[in-house]
């Protein structure tokens, strides 16, 4: 009978990061799917999503928090880029504070973004023995995070597993 992992594993996660790069792939990611995903294949206890607030998307968050998400919120700023207004809440910082101050809380954690900015936190994580993984949107994550190839899992390698399937119609159709 196999053993079920004692460890406790925290994920750490940067959603706007996974959840653009997921799209540039050309598909949409199930987060409650990816959440049963990390707790079967991790065994991940607690799932830490870092995202920015945006007033109006309150059944988006309470979703995700039915799903076993913790959602740590940033600020969000809003600036015009040409004709269009874009909407920036950069999670870098909060998410490497986080899983330091979290650190005596967890065995091992898995980060889950693609970006660059999380090699001093892989590092880090590597040096105390805890990092269990990186789990990358894509296969265009940064080129910092290569030296950490045995820890990569790239999710659009679970594209079958965890798609939003699901249609967006709504209203009725003429007949």
């Amino acid at each position: 009978m196999p053993q079920i992992s004692q460890e406790k594993i925290y994920a750490f996660i940067y959603s706007q990061n996974l959840n653009l790069g997921v799209r540039s792939a050309g598909w949409k990611l199930d987060f409650k799917k990816f959440r049963i995903y990390l707790k079967n294949k991790y065994h991940v206890e607690k799932a830490f999503l870092f995202i920015g607030y945006v007033s109006g998307n309150e059944n988006l968050y309470a979703n995700l928090q039915k799903y076993g998400y913790i959602l740590i919120f940033k600020p969000t700023l809003e600036f015009r880029q040409g004709e269009k207004v874009k909407i920036k809440g950069n999670v870098d910082a909060e998410l490497v504070l986080h899983a330091i101050t979290e650190k005596d809380n967890y065995d091992k954690a898995i980060i889950v973004s693609g970006d660059g900015d999380f090699y001093c936190l892989a590092e880090y994580l590597i040096s105390i023995g805890k990092l269990e993984g990186i789990v990358v949107p894509n296969s265009k994550y940064s080129r910092l995070l290569r030296k950490f190839g045995e820890y990569i899992t790239k999710i659009e390698r679970l594209r079958y597993l965890l798609e939003n399937k699901r249609t967006e119609i709504s209203g009725r159709s003429k007949p």
